[in-house]
């Protein structure tokens, strides 16, 4: 899913909300002036307030005083509608319109200015598609702990955190770094590219997390399409060249052949030439790359992208460990 699609569908959900608060309102209103048939009386008595307030300020005399009758005449009238609806039963803002979002109305914008409600669900939205929204709560910055590592591996993730904090606090489209990230399974990787995406994701940008498997998979489902029209795996393979930020996570846990060795040079090759960042994560060493990737691949990735190595223990052994020890 684009950015744009994530705007749109960002909009719509925004849109329903703001429709589902007229037609609550609409329903009410129609109920409590078939009820009360008093207060539907003073609320059209209330609708030409603003004919009134016209009238009167395109008056040539006492137009001050005009206004202060109209305003103590509106004042009066609200309030009797307040007390009509008491005195049968009903909450005192039974006929306002309750918007979720009281700030814009429901409409997404103050002014020209994108509403705050709007801007939540653009990043929900982009965590969806990104397919990160199940990660987000449990793989953040803030969950990631250091405890898990020691001494010398304590030291070196203690910089990688830091390096992937300043660069996804700062990222820039266009112009922020890509990294390879290097290590054994069970160390962090995944974790860290989750908070990374999230972060990245919530700063505005256009962030696409997809494992290695899917990612290809989506290359294979394109080239067995229907040759000759455009189809949403088109679309799905797009995203992988346009978006701001890729993270490809697992390299090496795919398949490997020539089609995947020429996909993955394909992406890594136009992402370089349009200055889009990349993050890749695998378990494979470097002289593994070699021999399961090209010269052309494994050269751009040690030249191109700056190498972080992640080292010690497994975590996810070491909380089983911790969970057994505890009982």
């Amino acid at each position: 899913m684009s950015r744009r699609d994530n705007i749109r569908r960002a909009k719509e959900i925004i849109a329903a909300r703001r429709a589902e608060s007229i037609s609550s309102y609409e329903k009410n209103t129609a109920e409590i002036s078939r009820k009360l048939p008093e207060y539907a009386d003073i609320d059209k008595s209330l609708s030409l307030t603003g004919s009134k307030i016209m009238a009167a300020a395109l008056g040539k005399n006492d137009v001050e005083c005009k206004l202060e009758e109209i305003k103590k005449e509106y004042e009066y009238l609200a309030a009797k509608k307040s007390e009509i609806l008491i005195n049968n039963g009903y909450p005192e803002d039974y006929c306002d319109i309750k918007y979720h979002c009281p700030i814009c109305s429901d409409t997404g914008y103050v002014g020209i200015e994108i509403c705050g409600c709007l801007k939540q669900e653009i990043i929900k939205a982009s965590l969806e598609s990104s397919g990160l929204y199940s990660l987000v709560k449990s793989q953040t910055f803030e969950s990631f702990s250091l405890d898990y590592y020691e001494k010398d591996d304590k030291i070196l993730m203690t910089r990688n955190v830091e390096l992937l904090k300043n660069f996804s606090y700062n990222f820039v489209p266009g112009k922020s770094d890509s990294f390879l990230f290097l290590g054994a399974t069970g160390l962090g990787k995944t974790h860290l590219s989750s908070a990374v995406a999230t972060r990245v994701i919530e700063g505005g940008a256009y962030v696409v997390y997809e494992s290695a498997l899917k990612l290809f998979g989506d290359y294979e489902a394109k080239r067995f399409g229907n040759a000759g029209y455009y189809s949403e795996s088109d679309e799905d393979t797009d995203r992988y060249l346009e978006c701001d930020l890729l993270i490809i996570d697992d390299i090496g846990c795919e398949m490997t052949n020539q089609f995947t060795v020429s996909c993955l040079y394909n992406i890594i090759n136009t992402r370089m030439l349009r200055h889009l960042s990349t993050i890749i994560s695998t378990n494979l060493t470097q002289t593994d790359l070699r021999k399961r990737y090209s010269d052309r691949i494994v050269s751009r990735l040690f030249g191109e992208y700056k190498p972080l190595i992640f080292r010690g223990s497994d975590i996810r052994e070491q909380k089983i460990r911790n969970s057994f020890n505890n009982k």
